[in-house]
This record gives structure tokens, C-alpha cells and sequence, in this order.
């Protein structure tokens, strides 16, 4: 039923890989020798190929992700040019070009909505590949697709190398007294019996220190280190930048952010900027208070220089007076396995579906695995990993493995997905603690698997999260979201891990009343960061001081705490340099406040278990995957356009 992960073969990935595309390209050669070219003929099985290559090419990838070294790094370098090489002839091939649109004209009466929709996108990616240039500009695309490829590698590879390599040891119980036994556990270690503690770039470990470490000059340290990580990627973007506005000045567009929104929701950069900015203005003066209320904080410890590492540290002590809430009280009731049976059990109540763990290998021995069933019956896959490790990247991430969909011969696939964190590590002794944090990333996180687990879509290049709008896909994940920080929810799985107990209402208050916490810092941070994706990518900004330049115009504007002149975010800004939200991290927002509408729904309802409308958010939204454009299903879903006041309400900038 499902294809295990199994790796065994990795270092023969590139021979495999180079047999499965000249059979592809055989396969395709088949096709195109079809003297009339049908729907189920030619676009069913064209789809088919593309979805084995997929198949076989996303363990290889996502193992470079989560048990990286030097056999993950050499394989993926071997496999990004055939790929990227193959890529690229299909999708300049004029022959596959002309087949689609004349399908698409002979028989666009008799298709149903799904099969226009693989057909509209289709046509449309053909477009913007350049499949209608003359050889000449082709084979120039193919080499910046190429180039891209290597260079987006390279900067994940050069953060991770920065990240895993600096370490900040400390001798002194005084600096580290701050901070939660349970972090302090794992930092702790000895040499020569001295007891010491080690810090580093990994997220706990640097959260842990950041939010809790007494040592100012520490701070400081740590958060330098931070972000001035990898500062080689400062070149690596110049090369980005270049190279992605040749490229869309040879596909005839202006700029590349242009080019982005060709495959987006929002239709005009004008559009992009005025959301983003009236966001940002209207957020402001609130986090101006916001930030003033931390540096009163500080002084209360003589600080009058107030300091960007500072932030962490005071915001903590703010939210700890005015909330009395204590991040490590709350950790022993979010043992991680017990969060997830109780999510599990959420997940149930809404949506009708069954998680059973599955006894199949995976990468990592605390990788868990389970399948997922509707009515008894078994209809996906997801794999669980969510412990931080060394030789795993950071941040969090879904990634989507098989697709739902029926193949020529009839038969049903079914889908499988991955969700990665970085979240505390277990060990002997004790289990992984989850901050609530932690517990809203995996909320998060599985709100994309849904969004791809739960699709009905019989076409491969539309089910899932396959053909949905960049500036929408995160509209699910963010909708799960807000259900983290509901009290009925907390209660299925808050428990104490030692007694068992459930973590009782005042202190499940506090967690909800503290939700906006600073919210508006956090939308203007947010504001900031989608602004500088999605302006460097407007205009050709040639060198470092440039792309600096752009990103303090910003900060003078929208930023209350502007951070020191050292802090180069942008070489760690992975989402837009070797991620796939260039010119689209604004669907951050964008897409919360569908999330954010959708779920006021439920609260309007005065029921969070809606389990009606949880159906109804099922079968509109999530089984339909990319097959149609999101604001006609939101409609569907809502019947009505979505409102951006519900996203200020429940961030709290507006009562």
C-alpha cells in the first residue's frame, strides 16, 4: 500500500536517477508520437511521470534536511544538475507545449473543472519556463536553472556548516542560573571535573540561552553569532539576485517579483506593498508601547543602553510579571508524545480522521510514524520528526512525499507526507518537553500535512498541495494554528508527564491571555521581512551595501527597535534564498487572514469542535487541494469574502 523509506542504496542515487529520467524521457517521446492526443492519452500519463520522479527524488532531498553529511551532500550535488538539466528540457519542449494547448482547445468542453485547471497551469508554466524562445535563450534559462539550483544548496549548506560550528562554553553557574533545569541538563557536561555549560546556534539551545542567560555580554555573544552567521551567503544572494532578474528579463517581465505573482493570488505588486504597509502603519504605534514597556523592564536592572540581545531576555521577565507565566512550568505537561495523542484525538473530532502508529523504518530512530484512516479505511501517511539533531537543518517544515491521486490503470495512490522540527532533544532520563511554542509549530506543521493528506483530487499535478497558490498555501497551516491556544484543546493533551495531571484552567488562561503578547512587534518584524523579500526582488540590487541599503530604509520605517548595523538577517533568510518563497513571503499574512477568518467561523459558532463545520472545512478546503483557486474555495467554505479585520482582532491590534 505504501512505499517504505529506505535509503540503503543512497550512494548509487545519481545512476538510478540518470536511468529513471532517460526512461522518462523515452516515456515522453511515446507520447508525443500519439497521432491524436486526448486528455487520459497524453496529460494522465505525462502526469504519472512526473509524480515517479518525485517520488524517487524527495527521500534523496530530504534526508540531505534531517541526517545531513558528507554521503547527503555529494549525492544531492550529483542529483540537482540531472534534475534541474531535465527539468528544463521538458519544460521548454514546444512539442509538449502545443500538445496541452490543443488539448486543451479540442476537448475544453467536455473536461471537467479539475482536469481545465492541470491544463491551465500547465500552459501557463510552459510560459513562464520559455518553452517558445528561440534556442539560444533556452539554453541560457537552463544554465541559470542550474546555477540556481546549486547556489540555493550552497546557502542552506553554508548556514548549517556556521550553525553547527560555533560554541559558547561557560564555567560560571552565575551566567546560566536563569535558565530551565531541563535546558541546563542538556547544555551541561564536564571536563577535567569542571561542571561546564555548552551553547549553541541549534534553536532550543540558542532560544535557552537568549530568554534565560544572565550573562548580558553572553547575550550579546550568542545573538552576534547568530546573525552574522555564514556571512559568505552575502556573495551567494548577489549571484541570486542577478541571476533570477536575467531570467525573468529573458521570459519578458519586469522584475522578478512580477514574475511571482504570475502563479499567485494577489495579481499586483501594488497590491503586495499596500497590504503589507497597512499592516505595518497600523501595527506600529501599538508596538512602539510594546517596546517601551520592555525597556522600563530593563531599567528596572539599571540598563539605559537597551540592546536587540536584550529583547529576548526582558520580554521573557515582562510576560512573567504581567502574565505570572513560566515558560519552564508549562513544559513537563507538553511531553511531546503526549501532545500528539491528544492532537490526534483533536484531530479526530474535527475532521473524522484516525492516526494509528505504523510500524515502518524511517531516517532517525525517534522518528515516528503513523497512518491515517477515515471510516476504517486507510488513506495516508505521515512521518513525525521533531527532535533537533546536529546534523539536521533548522526550523520546521512539512514536506510532501506521494500525492493522491488515480493512475492510468485505474488505480488509487495514496499520499504520504513528512513534518520536521527542531524541538528539545529526549534523553534517557527524561522525555521531550515542548514549550507551547513548540506545540503551535507542530500545529502548524501539520495543518500543511492535512492540506496534502486529506486531498480527494484524482490528478496528480492538482492534488495536495501540488498547484496551490504560493500566497495561499499556508492558509491551513495557520487556520490549525489558532486551535493551540484553545482551552478545550490544551486539555486533551496538557498533562503532566510524571502524574499525569491536566494542566489546570488558570494556567491554561494565562497561556491565551498571553497569545498576543507582543503581537505587534511581531506582525512589524513579519511586516519587515516581506517587505525586503518582496522589494529586493522589484529592482536589481547589485551588491551587498545595496541589498543593505534597502533593508535599513525599512527598518527606518517600519522597525521600532532598529537592530545593530552587524545584524545581516538576510544571509540566514533561507525562505527566500533557497526556500520557495521568493517574492512571496508576504503569504505569511496574506494567507492569515483567510486563516484567521476561517477560524473566527468556529468561534462564532460557540463550539471549537464544531465537528459540522470541521466536515465542511474538510471537504472545501483541504480535499480540494490546488484543483481550484483559493478565494473561490474560501467562498465556498465561508460563503462570503474573507475580512482582514478578523486577522487584527485575533492579533489583538484591533478590539
Amino acid at each position: 500500500m505504501f512505499k517504505e523509506f529506505n535509503l540503503e542504496n543512497l550512494e548509487n542515487s545519481k545512476e538510478i536517477l540518470e536511468k529513471l529520467l532517460d526512461e522518462s524521457r523515452n516515456k515522453i517521446d511515446d507520447l508525443l508520437k500519439i497521432e491524436n492526443k486526448t486528455y487520459k492519452n497524453f496529460v494522465l500519463p505525462f502526469q504519472e511521470i512526473g509524480e515517479n520522479i518525485n517520488n524517487f527524488l524527495t527521500p534523496i532531498f530530504h534526508i540531505d534536511s534531517v541526517k545531513n553529511s558528507e554521503i547527503t551532500t555529494k549525492v544531492y550535488e550529483e542529483c540537482i544538475p540531472l534534475i534541474s538539466k531535465y527539468e528544463t528540457d521538458i519544460s521548454q519542449n514546444e512539442d509538449i507545449y502545443i500538445a496541452l494547448k490543443t488539448i486543451q482547445s479540442n476537448e475544453n468542453s467536455s473536461l471537467n473543472n479539475i482536469q481545465n485547471k492541470v491544463l491551465e497551469n500547465e500552459i501557463r508554466d510552459f510560459t513562464l519556463s520559455g518553452c517558445h524562445l528561440e534556442k539560444k535563450q533556452k539554453k541560457r534559462l537552463e544554465e541559470i536553472s542550474l546555477r540556481l539550483s546549486e547556489l540555493s544548496h550552497k546557502f542552506s549548506q553554508n548556514l548549517l556548516n556556521a550553525t553547527n560550528k560555533f560554541e559558547m562554553i561557560i564555567d560560571d553557574f552565575e551566567d546560566v542560573k536563569e535558565i530551565p533545569s531541563s535546558d541546563l541538563q542538556l547544555a551541561k557536561f564536564e571536563e577535567a571535573g569542571v561542571t561546564k555549560y555548552k551553547f549553541t546556534l541549534q534553536m532550543p539551545s540558542y532560544l535557552a540561552y537568549i530568554t534565560y542567560g544572565t550573562s548580558r555580554e553572553k547575550r550579546e555573544e550568542i545573538y552576534k553569532a547568530y546573525c552574522t552567521r555564514a556571512p559568505e551567503n552575502g556573495k551567494i544572494i548577489e549571484e541570486i539576485l542577478a541571476l533570477k532578474n536575467e531570467k525573468v528579463k529573458i521570459l519578458g517581465f519586469e522584475n522578478y517579483a512580477q514574475y511571482s505573482l504570475a502563479t499567485k493570488m494577489a495579481s499586483k505588486e501594488e497590491d503586495v506593498i499596500k497590504f503589507l504597509e497597512e499592516l505595518g502603519h497600523k501595527a506600529k504605534n501599538k508596538a512602539k508601547e510594546e517596546l517601551e514597556d520592555i525597556k522600563a523592564m530593563a531599567s528596572k536592572d539599571g540598563i539605559t543602553d537597551f540592546r536587540s540581545s536584550d529583547m529576548s531576555y526582558y520580554s521573557e521577565k515582562l510576560k512573567k510579571e504581567q502574565y505570572d507565566l513560566d515558560e519552564e512550568y508549562y513544559r513537563p505537561y507538553f511531553e511531546q508524545q503526549s501532545v500528539l495523542n491528544g492532537f490526534f484525538d483533536f484531530l479526530h473530532q474535527m475532521f473524522n480522521i484516525k492516526f494509528t502508529k505504523a510500524n515502518t523504518p524511517a531516517w532517525d530512530e525517534k522518528v515516528k510514524v503513523y497512518d491515517l484512516s477515515e471510516d476504517g479505511k486507510t488513506i495516508a501517511r505521515i512521518y513525525i520528526d521533531l527532535e533537533a539533531r546536529k546534523e539536521k537543518r533548522g526550523g520546521a517544515w512539512m514536506n510532501n512525499w506521494h500525492s493522491y491521486y488515480k493512475d492510468s490503470k485505474g488505480e488509487l495512490n495514496l499520499p504520504t507526507a513528512y513534518i520536521v522540527g527542531n524541538f528539545p532533544q529526549s534523553t534517557e532520563e527524561t522525555p521531550s518537553l515542548l514549550r507551547h511554542s513548540d506545540v503551535v509549530t507542530l500545529f502548524h506543521e501539520m495543518g500543511h500535512a492535512l492540506h496534502h493528506l486529506l486531498s480527494k483530487i484524482e490528478e496528480p499535478f492538482v492534488s495536495g498541495i501540488s498547484g496551490v497558490a504560493w500566497d495561499t498555501v499556508e492558509f491551513p497551516s495557520q487556520f490549525l494554528e489558532y486551535f493551540s491556544y484553545d482551552k478545550e484543546v490544551l486539555k486533551l493533551f496538557a498533562k503532566h508527564y510524571i502524574t499525569g495531571e491536566v494542566l489546570d484552567d488558570e494556567a491554561i488562561n494565562k497561556i491565551i491571555k498571553a497569545k498576543n503578547f507582543q503581537s505587534s512587534l511581531a506582525t512589524l518584524r513579519q511586516v519587515e521581512f516581506a517587505l525586503f523579500d518582496f522589494k529586493v526582488y522589484q529592482k536589481l540590487y547589485k551588491t551587498e551595501d545595496e541589498i543593505q541599503d534597502l533593508l535599513d530604509s525599512l527598518r527606518k520605517e517600519f522597525a521600532v527597535m532598529v537592530p545593530p548595523r552587524y545584524n545581516k538577517f538576510q544571509n540566514g533568510f533561507s525562505h527566500i534564498f533557497s526556500g520557495g518563497y521568493a517574492a512571496g513571503y508576504y503569504s505569511y499574512k496574506w494567507a492569515e487572514v483567510l486563516s484567521a477568518d476561517a477560524f473566527y467561523m468556529f468561534i462564532d459558532s460557540d463550539n471549537v469542535f464544531n465537528k459540522e463545520l470541521g466536515i465542511k472545512y474538510k471537504e472545501t478546503i483541504l480535499s480540494q487541494g490546488g484543483s481550484s483557486d483559493m478565494d473561490k474555495l474560501f467562498f465556498n467554505f465561508a460563503q462570503r469574502e474573507p475580512s482582514v479585520d478578523s486577522l487584527l482582532k485575533i492579533d489583538g491590534i484591533i478590539s
